[in-house]
């Protein structure tokens, strides 16, 4: 995958450390209940946002080792790999609980109130230091 003669990867996983990260917050400032009613469609759309570039930079990812087979010898690109792969699936665990969270945000009562998004909390917390840890490696790949 290229964009304008360049490696997707590289281009497209900024996107990524960046959006995940912020809807993470995001989702940590929607504990507050008197935040909810504001931060409902920030959370909503990053959390999406988030999904759309994880999915974008693994593919991506997958892309670039293809058409350059020796990047696989490098030493830490199987962590990498594995950091990109469990980045993704978290970024999709935080996005679906997110969206389940803010969709049904009126519709939720008692304990499920405050469980729904204490869950998508954590989902973020995991993802934001996965992020940053597979952020890490690659970025030593590169420039280490």
């Amino acid at each position: 995958m290229e964009i304008l003669g360049l490696p997707a990867h590289p281009l497209v996983v900024h996107g990524a450390v960046v959006l995940g990260p912020l809807a993470g917050l995001v989702s940590l400032a929607y504990l507050r209940p008197a935040w909810r009613g504001l931060l409902r469609w920030p959370l909503l759309v990053g959390a999406v946002a988030a999904m759309v570039f994880l999915v974008l930079a693994a593919v991506s990812g997958e892309s670039l080792l293809e058409s350059r087979e020796q990047l696989r010898q490098l030493d830490g690109m199987h962590d990498h790999e594995e950091g990109g792969e469990l980045a993704r699936n978290l970024t999709l665990l935080f996005g679906v609980l997110a969206i389940a969270t803010t969709a049904l945000q009126r519709r939720l009562h008692g304990v499920l109130a405050t469980a729904a998004p204490v869950a998508t909390a954590l989902a973020a917390v995991a993802m934001i230091v996965v992020i940053a840890l597979a952020g890490h490696s690659g970025a030593s790949l590169v420039w280490g």
